[in-house]
């Protein structure tokens, strides 16, 4: 599945074929496919391209919104995998003839429309444009590029006379993008510049049929009672457009949860009027004891639907509908100043991931979903996206998920310019694109759930005229939520401080870090931070660096490498990371050996940044927010990710996860605390827990057991201070066990240590790295004996999905630590990898006589017979068949 979704860089495209518009009235037709060329090689004028009969022979047939580079790696136009080595070096660099990208690229679409187009509008909606088109239907100029322009906003025509019953043409002249020239969409250190610059309809084009009465941005706002939520208000509001030129009453009717509403307006010619409901006009819009809608992890987050439909003359005119969710989101600000948010009445604690689509914006349904699946099985709450926003799939996604959005424009380009010393001032044209973005995230926004805020500067706040535009801009547009003036620890005006800080790190520190005080610590709300390198799995690396990079990786850490930054030399390298590694495991020996201290590494960097928010949670200086930079990667990338680009899982994303559980019991570095968390609602009664220091060879230092804990809802609780322990080895484990009070296992979680500590150098530290001084010693790990372990599998199928059930245990008479045991599975002996794959634990360690039980779930494909790998830092790999249970299809 995953190697057809997100490992080929090409993929053959279908004949073009032109779109067929949906017929019924109030509908909306996406142009699910267009004919792209390069406007050096199609001259014509947009009145030829146009027009019927125009020959498209050599021109390329694209998906609805691929970019130009989207489209040509559709169609298989480079020979070379982009995504392998520096391949993309070869598009980047124009050859003798010029770049294909700096002259406009035509999109040329048929689409079809139905019989009996009398008293119907058709009308052309662009989702946005890369960088802005000039449009054409039939040989008529409908819009220029000053019309249509910026990366989001939407933008709408009526095209009714030049459109008729079957073939019509639409061609559209795209112009260049340049993210420092036009608001558009850049990238920064993420991973390399697309070629093109994205130029392209990147949310894709609309037709859209209805009568001549329209209905728009539909709108559900619920306040609701707090604290008892026994009672929620909804105002509801559409905007009720006349398209023709005499004038028409129109009744508008509809249910909002359930609740009839009903209204009639008298519309002059092209007047457009905002039709409201509210407990006023309609009583039973005070609801009581409403469903509400929680963040993940925090209860259920069900769905009401609103519904409209506006009849002129008794005949339907157009249709509406919104999906919204009843609950309640404000923030405030710390006694340190830092923004804590509260959703229906409730502190959370925001835990979450810098979001990157595609680097080339491919729209892919199946994948975003299985991205979702694993914020959810992460434990996070939250994704933040700077820049780059998603389309309506997303925001439905993250509200049937509970996963919260903080969104917001993005850093360093023309957005940020205005905003910088030295920076490029925005004319007139672009304040109208940036307040045409602005309108148009709002109305895509508002009504979901799931979104709690947005920043209105990322690096820096916009300055005084722009910020007043935006607030302006949001509040005209209903804005209820928190507007934040940066992601930086800046304020304006209108959005006052921003509660956020961009202090870093974002480079290689020890995990004990994140219990400063200082810095990137875990207090407050920290809006991007991590610790840098995040190194793919094995099979990852050598699918995405070539034999030289491998080597280069392991071997050099001065060595630049263009998939850790093709762009910035500040994080080209992984000198800091690799230096870490050397120290504080051994000297790296092969790029095996690399991988493998990289992963515990990750894990064990990852896990801390998470818990030490997780333990500052309910501090005197407490810690409100913090997003891991970043969730994902936009390609295969050696940084910033929780999962790579070919979505395997690897020791950050079980680093991270186990720092998320639910209900978790962790170790804080900066007290020896042993310390319980609970992110959910929940009082939990009853709880047990084991504590053991362990020396490298098993035995126990310390122990002590722990009965009738009660553990409070959406607070953490610190349950003992490890004593100073003598004896120790120098490098030592703490196992910590929390069960139910019935014995059910509730969390577990093991750490590796050092009876020497790191050192940080606070004084020389910069906006990316704090310098360490000594590095812990986990050199002994290296001489842990071989251990055993045994493995046994099956596997039974639910739905679309296999699920694997693994026994993984070390015999008793087993003398050793089975450190750091990761679990895949194949399909097959030889097969692929079976992902995207959700676990409910891994990279595991166990003791002699210990046992576990892991469960993977992923889709079903065919009848082969999944096989489980295992391998480990101290034990020999091995392979089992996943046999089926008793009525599956294997």
């Amino acid at each position: 599945m995953m190697a057809a979704m997100v490992v080929s860089a090409a993929h053959a495209q279908t004949n073009y074929a032109p779109t067929q518009v949906i017929a019924d009235i109030g509908s909306t037709t996406a142009i699910d496919r267009w004919q792209i060329q390069d406007s050096a090689k199609a001259q014509q004028s947009g009145a030829d391209i146009s027009s019927t009969g125009f020959s498209t022979e050599g021109w390329y047939p694209v998906s609805g919104r691929a970019t130009v580079m989207a489209g040509l790696l559709e169609n298989g136009t480079y020979k070379n995998d982009v995504f392998y080595s520096d391949n993309l070096r070869a598009v980047q660099v124009p050859d003798s003839s010029g770049s294909l990208f700096v002259t406009p690229w035509w999109y040329r679409a048929e689409f079809t429309l139905p019989k009996n187009l009398a008293g119907r509008h058709t009308l052309l909606r662009t989702n946005g444009m890369i960088a802005s088109a000039d449009v054409w239907i039939n040989g008529h100029l409908v819009a220029d590029h000053a019309d249509v322009a910026g990366a989001y906003p939407v933008h709408e025509f009526d095209v009714t006379r030049w459109v008729h019953t079957g073939a019509n043409i639409l061609a559209m002249r795209v112009h260049p993008a340049d993210p420092r020239m036009s608001l558009s969409m850049g990238w920064v250190d993420w991973n390399p510049t697309p070629p093109d610059n994205n130029m392209g309809p990147w949310r894709g084009v609309d037709i859209v049929q209805t009568g001549p009465v329209e209905l728009s941005f539909p709108q559900v706002l619920s306040t609701l009672r707090l604290p008892d939520l026994a009672r929620a208000t909804l105002d509801v509001k559409v905007s009720a457009k006349n398209l023709d030129t005499v004038a028409h009453d129109a009744t508008i009717t509809g249910t909002v949860a359930g609740v009839p509403i009903q209204q009639t307006v008298h519309l002059a010619p092209g007047q457009t009027q905002v039709v409201s409901f509210s407990p006023k006009t309609t009583p039973a819009l005070a609801l009581d004891h409403p469903k509400i809608w929680w963040p993940v992890g925090m209860g259920e987050h069900p769905l009401y639907q609103l519904e409209m439909i506006a009849a002129v003359d008794g005949a339907t005119s157009d249709r509406a509908n919104a999906t919204f969710g009843i609950r309640s989101v404000s923030s405030s600000l710390t006694k340190q100043g830092y923004r804590q948010f509260f959703i229906n009445g409730k502190p959370v604690l925001i835990r979450g991931g810098g979001w990157a689509p595609d680097m080339f914006l491919r729209d892919d349904p199946a994948r975003m979903e299985a991205e979702f699946s694993y914020v959810v099985n992460l434990g996070l709450n939250t994704i933040r996206s700077e820049g780059k926003l998603e389309n309506q799939r997303f925001y439905d996604l993250a509200d049937r998920n509970g996963i919260l959005v903080l969104a917001g424009w993005e850093c360093c380009d023309k957005w940020e310019s205005a905003a910088k010393t030295g920076g490029a001032p925005w004319n007139a044209a672009d304040m109208k694109v940036a307040e045409d973005s602005m309108a148009s995230e709002a109305r895509l926004l508002r009504n979901h759930p799931s979104v709690i805020g947005f920043y209105i500067g990322s690096d820096n706040a916009p300055p005084p005229p722009i910020a007043k535009m935006y607030v302006d801009t949001l509040r005209a547009e209903d804005w209820s939520l928190p507007i934040i003036s940066a992601a930086a620890d800046q304020g304006t005006a209108e959005a006052g401080p921003s509660g956020m800080k961009m202090a870093g790190p974002y480079d290689w520190i020890p995990p004990a870090y994140w219990y400063a005080d200082k810095l990137g610590g875990a207090f407050g709300f920290d809006s991007e931070v991590s610790a840098g390198a995040d190194i793919p799995r094995m099979e990852d690396v050598q699918r995405m660096l070539s034999p030289q990079e491998q080597e280069a990786l392991w071997k050099y850490p001065e060595a630049r490498q263009y998939h850790a930054s093709a762009d910035w030399s500040t994080f080209a390298v992984l000198t800091p990371f690799d230096k870490a590694l050397a120290h504080r495991y051994g000297a790296l020996t092969s790029l095996a050996d690399y991988v493998a201290k990289a992963q515990l590494d990750n894990y064990d960097n990852v896990r801390a940044q998470f818990e030490a928010f997780n333990a500052h949670m309910d501090a005197a200086k407490p810690a409100t927010g913090v997003i891991y930079w970043m969730l994902n990667n936009a390609w295969p990338s050696l940084h910033w990710h929780l999962y790579d680009y070919f979505m395997n899982p690897a020791g950050a994303y079980f680093g991270a996860k186990k720092a998320n559980e639910l209900v978790h019991i962790q170790y804080s570095y900066d007290s020896n605390g042993i310390v319980l968390v609970n992110h959910a609602l929940d009082d939990v009664h009853g709880l047990q827990a084991n504590i053991r220091v362990r020396n490298l060879d098993g035995s126990a230092r310390y122990e002590k057991h722990l009965q009738n804990i009660d553990l409070a809802g959406n607070h953490t609780r610190q349950l003992a201070t490890l004593p100073a322990i003598a004896g120790l080895s120098s490098a030592y484990f703490i196992e910590l066990d929390l069960a139910s009070s019935d014995g059910k296992p509730v969390s577990r979680n093991v750490y590796w240590l050092s009876t020497r500590s790191d050192a940080l150098d606070w004084a020389h530290s910069n906006w990316y790295l704090t310098p360490v001084t000594q590095y812990a010693d986990l050199t002994a790990l290296q001489t842990l004996p071989a251990a055993t372990s045994e493995v046994r599998a099956t596997t039974r199928r639910e739905g679309k999905d296999d699920v694997t059930t693994i026994t993984l245990s070390v015999p008793a008479s087993s003398k050793v630590v089975a450190l750091f045991q990761h679990m895949s599975i194949r399909r097959g002996a030889h097969g692929d990898l079976a992902l995207p794959i959700r676990w409910n634990d891994n990279d595991v360690t166990l003791w002699p006589g210990e046992s576990i039980t892991l469960t993977a779930r992923y889709e079903s494909q065919g009848t082969t017979v999944p096989v489980v790998e295992m391998s480990g830092w101290n034990v020999p790999a091995q392979s089992v068949t996943a046999t089926a249970t008793q009525g599956t299809d294997h």
